[in-house]
């Protein structure tokens, strides 16, 4: 780990103290609440993890001073990055020297391949005061590796035993939770004396429940992507002659599209989960796109913004057909690979699908149907993250608005502009609350450890009061668990929390949305994140959070 030279802002932010719940920062007694169950599929879920099920929630009061024996810990940052990562390792580590100063913090690197292939450093004060309060997962790194076959836990039991660690910290989304629990549960039936915590993160911000109120990085994205959705809309605005169509991360979910229009307050915002409950085809989303940009042309306004989630297309129920059927259609099939031009496996395909398919597939422009048919994963599956839904949209709402001038319906001008938010959030300077929420995740789970818990994730809640009243505690991971179908088969996961149609995030948008469309000014202009200021400014949480919890 080298020294880095530093930025103003950066050495400002290293003198940042995170804010810590009040029970965490004097002497603490551990609360066991009810007994849990997963929120579905209970007896499924009850016997693949027979010694993890049904443990009671936890909450940390203030209480007598006790005395913890020394333990090492183990810390693996898994999947994409998201703004508080370093954080998380922060409150970790200070939490376990809080305990006892004889404790040690150990990070594999690389991801849960670092566990695996025993690649690993200690973590030393020296390296954890570099990292504080700085965006990105480059302190020990990241991966994609999945913990999900005997031979991995195994061998990850032996260099835990080699370096003395009592319990492994994951740090991860919803699949990385997943396999901490089996983690958990593998270790707990062999008697291997390790524990397992895993802490919330993903800037999509579809790991949250009732116990879990947010994924820590879903704020500070929002926050980057909307002060650049603003800036294009101060862009659009000046220069009146633009629409701009703007993709935001979210394959699972529209929570930071939702979120983002809340901030910005767009003409045109995409929500997913809307389009499938009203069993909307590709048309009937872009005529609804056509109808706002005629009515706005109607003023003098040839401009606008539209956000759209990336995981759209999967959630438009005759292209997740469509999907779905090519996938099973092209997996190894060695004719259709044999074909030389795009011409002539186009063709293949029409010649193939079904009615109702084929009429979808003939609708798509060429270039969207050749991606849909060449960019696929090594399973064979379309790879649907790669598909470009924003260039898709302008190219259909282009001709359809040439066919409504040729009617004299439309006599405006459309000129369009793409963009892609993603990796511009993911490893942002964290804002003051994820930086205070993701410090208390890892000072929680330090107290989970010391407590001797395992198959529980670090929990945070009360999250739109001051930090000091948030209350922290432990969830069981197998409370959030369902069975679903896996690459054919049923397995156990986290289930993920998709936007709430009834919600009040959602009614609020909705009830929003037709003035924002509107020819009068609507635009919000968030600016960046900012760190130090009034209260208000400075610390406030997500639009998103704020209205689930009626403030």
């Amino acid at each position: 780990m080298k020294s880095m030279t530093k930025s103003p802002l950066q050495v400002a932010r290293a003198t940042y103290q995170p804010k810590l719940p009040a029970a965490l920062k004097g002497n603490v007694v551990l609360m066991e609440g009810a007994a849990t169950e997963s929120v579905a599929n209970q007896a499924d879920i009850k016997e693949l993890f027979p010694n993890t099920y049904g443990m009671p929630l936890i909450t940390f009061e203030t209480g007598e001073k006790q005395t913890y024996p020394a333990v090492g810990v183990g810390v693996i940052l898994s999947g994409g990055q998201a703004p508080g990562g370093h954080n998380v390792i922060s409150g970790l580590y200070d939490g376990l020297k809080a305990l006892n100063p004889a404790n040690k913090l150990y990070g594999f690197l690389g991801g849960p391949s670092g566990l695996v292939e025993h690649s690993y450093i200690e973590l030393t004060s020296e390296i954890v005061d570099e990292y504080r309060n700085t965006g990105g997962f480059d302190i020990i790194g990241s991966g994609r590796t999945k913990l999900e076959e005997d031979a991995q836990y195994d061998k990850g039991e032996e260099i835990c035993k080699e370096l003395g660690i009592n319990a492994i910290v994951i740090i991860g989304g919803d699949d990385s939770n997943t396999n901490a629990c089996v983690l958990a549960e593998y270790y707990k039936q062999k008697n291997a004396g390790i524990q397992v915590i895993g802490c919330p993160k993903t800037i999509d911000g579809d790991l949250k429940n009732e116990m879990i109120e947010t994924s820590f990085g879903f704020d500070t994205a929002c926050k980057v992507y909307s002060e650049l959705i603003g800036n294009i809309q101060r862009d659009a605005n000046s220069a009146q002659k633009y629409w701009h169509f703007i993709r935001l991360m979210g394959r699972s979910a529209s929570h930071i599209t939702l979120e983002c229009a809340l901030q910005s307050q767009p003409n045109i915002c995409l929500i997913s989960e809307e389009i499938e409950a009203k069993n909307m085809t590709l048309k009937d989303v872009v005529d609804d796109i056509v109808k706002v940009i005629v009515n706005r042309a109607n003023f003098g306004l040839n401009f606008g913004t539209i956000l759209i989630p990336e995981g759209l297309i999967e959630f438009i129920p005759a292209m997740k057909k469509l999907i779905s059927e090519l996938n099973d259609l092209l997996a190894h099939n060695d004719d259709f690979n044999a074909l030389e031009t795009d011409d002539e496996k186009r063709q293949y395909v029409k010649g193939m699908l079904n009615a109702d398919s084929r009429e979808v597939y003939n609708s798509l422009p060429k270039g969207i149907a050749k991606q849909l048919t060449l960019d696929r994963d090594p399973h064979g599956n379309v790879q649907v993250s790669l598909i470009e839904t924003e260039k898709l949209l302008i190219e259909m709402v282009a001709k359809r608005l040439a066919q409504l001038k040729a009617e004299g319906i439309y006599k405006g001008k459309f000129s369009a502009i793409n963009h892609f938010f993603g990796y511009e959030g993911r490893c942002a300077i964290p804002s003051n609350f994820d930086a205070d929420y993701t410090y208390s995740l890892g000072y929680t789970a330090s107290l989970l450890i010391s407590s001797g818990k395992t198959g529980y994730m670090s929990s945070v809640r009360n999250l739109t009061a001051h930090p000091a009243e948030w209350i922290a505690g432990g969830v069981p991971i197998t409370m959030m668990m369902n069975m679903e179908r896996r690459h054919g088969k049923m397995k156990p996961v986290i289930q993920k929390a998709l936007v709430r149609l009834d919600g009040a995030p959602f009614q609020y948008f909705a009830k929003h949305r037709v003035d924002w469309a509107d020819e009068k000014q609507s635009y919000v202009y968030p600016g960046p994140v900012q760190y130090y200021g009034p209260s208000e400014v400075c610390d406030l949480p997500t639009r998103t959070l704020l209205l689930e919890k009626q403030k």
